[in-house]
């Protein structure tokens, strides 16, 4: 599974794709997780499952939903609670709810 989260290049944004990460790592989920400003996603489309929001940046969700259309990849905004825990779990968890 490739995830991509979408923020406006913050490293708050960063420390969850590490927790996220090692959460994937302990369950023995084989993901790809990366974080991408919202000016690269588009180069990446053809290579990603599922595309998550930061609440930060929740306005563009219409914009990169309509992108993501043509490619059939789910997309959805980040749990503010989850994102300001940094809790890579649930934000995992919320990834394999919208790819199945």
């Amino acid at each position: 599974m490739k995830i991509a989260l979408v923020c406006s290049a913050g490293m708050s944004t960063s420390m969850l794709v590490k927790k996220m990460r090692e959460e994937a790592e302990n369950r023995e989920i084989v993901a790809e997780i990366n974080a991408y400003a919202e000016a690269d996603l588009q180069s990446h489309m053809n290579d990603i499952d599922v595309i998550l929001i930061g609440p930060q940046v929740r306005y563009l969700k219409t914009q990169i939903a309509e992108r993501a259309k043509q490619y059939q990849i789910p997309v959805d905004i980040i749990d503010q609670m989850a994102y300001g825990m940094m809790n890579g779990a649930k934000v995992l968890d919320q990834a394999i709810e919208l790819t199945q």
